[in-house]
């Protein structure tokens, strides 16, 4: 195990999901004090809590909804009073509904926008206003995607909720930048995790296709995703601020 973040604490949401406990396995690695907030019950965390002991870090458990900003503001609290001031914050929850414009149900899209793109807000305005208080210096990633401006069919919600994650970030970072807070974004192309990875499972002549479409011809990891997480907060990036590290195989270049 590397000390890199000893006496830090992580915050981070959606933290049961592939890229969260693949984040959350890369920061204990690296030392890091762990709470991890997800819209499970406690019952599906004490597995994973459980494989953490190895790593001989504090780590936490919360069961919060992120689309509830007075439930996030208690978790933020709460992990202050047990773990320390979270001054590693990684807004990871996300939801995807496979709906296009005439498909999607209002309900589908209001809870979407608000579980990716206000949980996000509802986690970083609370999360940062204590190292404020505090007068401490942060690390800010939001989990982001490459759909934020390439247009995917299907998945509108997901697209628009994502690009006003991406201004979000710019918007936190010049605010936050006077007090050493630094606010970036990650944004993978096609993750081998989460709902795209159980598609691909029960249809693999899909995941080659989508693999033959990445100009690298390769597929992204979860625990890829993590270690480019990790690299946001280390402590020699002083300067990257309201950025966003695109990680997508160059997809991009092909829109």
């Amino acid at each position: 195990m590397d000390n890199l973040f000893t006496n830090r604490t992580v915050l981070i949401s959606g933290g049961l999901g592939d890229i969260g406990r693949a984040t959350v396995l890369e920061f204990a690695r690296n030392g890091a004090a762990i709470a991890i907030g997800d819209i499970a019950p406690p019952t599906k965390a004490e597995a994973f809590l459980a494989e953490l002991k190895q790593f001989e870090v504090a780590s936490h458990y919360t069961q919060v909804d992120v689309t509830d900003a007075g439930a996030v503001q208690d978790w933020v609290l709460a992990v202050e009073h047990t773990l320390g001031v979270a001054d590693l914050v990684i807004a990871n929850a996300a939801t995807v509904t496979p709906a296009g414009i005439h498909e999607i149900t209002p309900e589908q899209w209001a809870n979407e926008l608000n579980v990716n793109l206000n949980g996000a807000f509802y986690l970083t305005q609370s999360a940062t206003a204590r190292l404020l208080a505090r007068q401490r210096p942060g690390r800010v990633v939001f989990v982001g995607s490459w759909a934020a401006h390439a247009v995917h069919p299907h998945i509108p919600a997901y697209c628009v909720s994502k690009a006003g994650l991406r201004m979000l970030c710019q918007c936190l970072a010049l605010e936050l930048a006077p007090h050493q807070i630094l606010v970036n974004e990650i944004a993978p192309g096609y993750v081998n995790a989460g709902l795209s990875a159980r598609f691909w499972e029960e249809d693999p002549a899909s995941s080659e296709v989508a693999r033959n479409q990445v100009p690298i011809k390769k597929l992204i990891s979860a625990e890829a995703v993590a270690r480019q997480i990790v690299q946001l907060c280390h402590p020699d990036n002083e300067h990257m601020t309201g950025s966003t590290l695109l990680m997508d195989g160059g997809l991009s270049l092909l829109t």
